[in-house]
């Protein structure tokens, strides 16, 4: 099937979200990943989703997978924050491969804490009735070591895209609210985030449907 048989510029919500609680009529549990470029919507979309599906639904975010910045800085990556090295891949396996087999407890879920600029424990949690997993990283359809094995746990991988420019503005006002100046700013932008950017659209052929955020329901009124 061709990428643009796969594209969908301004979905609804509701229908996405009716696409992916089905997803599960098969199995106990399913995985639904969400891949793309830094700064194209993927966390918002994914909040979204488990939001509209209710408690049937429960949020996984790859972020909560970022080496600490003390790992970062033993591992002479502390300027790479978000390059695909950074990140504990191997505990994203675990934890994807628990969420699918644990299904009658609590499983705790991390995240990522922009204010403390460090990975945080056990912010969100994986009920029992929870059937689908929404999970959103920019790695998770890349065909690289250990993030080929993440892939195989989920039922469909969508890609997530937004214009390059519409990217870079979020970009940059994340790095701003984050305490850089402009021109630090821009600089971790196209140092850092548009390198991963470009890796990630390696990755682009091995998801199922290819989604653009411009114009979907949910963005109309936040990024």
């Amino acid at each position: 099937m061709e990428i643009a048989d796969r594209r969908t510029p301004a979905p609804n919500l509701a229908g996405l979200a009716e696409y992916a609680r089905n997803l599960t009529a098969d199995t106990p549990r399913a995985v639904l990943g969400l891949a793309g470029p830094p700064g194209a919507g993927k966390s918002t979309l994914a909040r979204a989703l488990v939001e509209r599906i209710g408690e049937g639904a429960a949020y996984l975010p790859l972020d909560g997978f970022h080496l600490s910045n003390a790992q970062l800085e033993r591992l002479g990556l502390t300027a790479r924050k978000g390059s695909e090295p950074s990140f504990d891949v191997w505990g994203y396996v675990d934890l994807l491969r628990r969420v699918l087999d644990e299904t009658g407890r609590d499983i705790y879920v991390p995240d990522y804490d922009r204010t403390l600029d460090e990975p945080v424990a056990a912010r969100h949690v994986v009920p029992p009735a929870a059937r689908l997993i929404v999970t959103e990283g920019n790695y998770l359809a890349c065909d690289l070591p250990g993030w080929r094995d993440a892939y195989v746990f989920m039922e469909e991988c969508w890609y997530v895209e937004a214009p390059g420019d519409v990217r870079q503005v979020r970009l940059v006002e994340r790095q701003l609210a984050g305490g850089r100046d402009e021109a630090q700013a821009r600089d971790w932008v196209a140092t850092n985030d548009d390198p991963n950017g470009e890796l990630v659209e390696k990755s682009r052929d091995r998801c199922r449907r290819i989604l653009s955020t411009i114009g979907m329901d949910m963005f109309n009124s936040q990024q």
